[in-house]
């Protein structure tokens, strides 16, 4: 496999996705190469995997699948922003993935509307970066591992604001029930 670097104009491809298994992973195994809203539409992906893997793995497994996923998405995407030549490409969506498999880990089991605030919340907190996840966005810029890094820790700390602001939303629902 060849790992030919994506000139920094051109968005990526489906052949250059395939030539590398890193790309394949950060890209989402191709959820990543939407042209409108790639974190999205990765984070829809993950909603989708997590409702299909669910039927098979235990919270324990997940825990697992979860952190293993994290740890190679540190090293697809390190080797992906490098091959792009971009730090960190709204393309690249495996980061997406797993924060949002943490976060239906702990709501679930929720009904569509549960799901749906819960996915609503994530994309909030990954778009609009205030706070703690502007400030892991921004200190771990760059390329190499504390570049793959960056770009999975980022989405975790948004994924972590959602289950705080769900927590409180359960809270108070509780109290005003």
């Amino acid at each position: 496999m060849t790992a030919t670097p994506l000139p920094h104009t051109a968005p990526p491809s489906w052949r250059f996705m395939r030539a590398h298994p890193a790309r394949l992973i950060a890209l989402g195994f191709g959820a990543g190469l939407a042209r409108l809203a790639p974190g999205t539409v990765g984070t829809l992906w993950a909603w989708a995997a997590y409702l299909v893997l669910n039927q098979w793995l235990s919270a324990s497994a997940w825990g697992g699948v979860i952190a293993v996923g994290f740890v190679l998405g540190c090293w697809a995407c390190k080797v992906c922003a490098e091959h792009m030549q971009v730090m960190d490409s709204s393309h690249m969506v495996w980061d997406e993935v797993v924060a949002f498999w943490l976060v239906l880990l702990v709501v679930m089991p929720q009904g569509l509307l549960g799901q749906a605030i819960a996915f609503g919340l994530f994309r909030f907190f990954d778009a609009v970066k205030f706070g703690p996840t502007a400030w892991a966005d921004q200190h771990f810029k760059g390329f190499g591992w504390r570049g793959g890094f960056g770009v999975m820790v980022d989405d975790m700390v948004a994924a972590a604001m959602t289950l705080l602001c769900w927590a409180v939303g359960v809270r108070l629902m509780d109290s005003w029930l």
